[in-house]
């Protein structure tokens, strides 16, 4: 079981909806490559095309924190910052089940 379940719920400007879809896309690749990372899922809501989500899961907090200072993440926050919103970043672990 993956030791940390990060929620990425981001809100684009009605205005740049596409500019911030492109500049997510492009975080994929290279995330998916980092070491400790075992998922990186990005969804766009069926109803309003402005909300993005990224479910993610990491082999620890720690490996999940080096992707949040890792290059493509900072060209991210260039790229796309004024287009956006907000972001809400969700720290989660998985309940067990008896």
């Amino acid at each position: 079981m993956p030791a940390l379940t990060i929620v990425a719920d981001i809100k684009a400007k009605a205005n740049h909806v596409e500019l911030v879809k492109a500049e997510l896309e492009k975080l994929i690749v290279p995330t998916l490559a980092e070491s400790g990372c075992i998922q990186y899922d990005l969804h766009q809501d069926n109803d309003d095309p402005t909300h993005f989500l990224f479910f993610e899961n990491w082999e620890s907090r720690e490996l999940w924190q080096n992707h949040m200072a890792a290059p493509h993440l900072e060209a991210f926050k260039a790229a796309a910052g004024d287009a956006l919103e907000g972001i809400t970043i969700y720290e989660m672990t998985e309940v067990e089940q008896d």
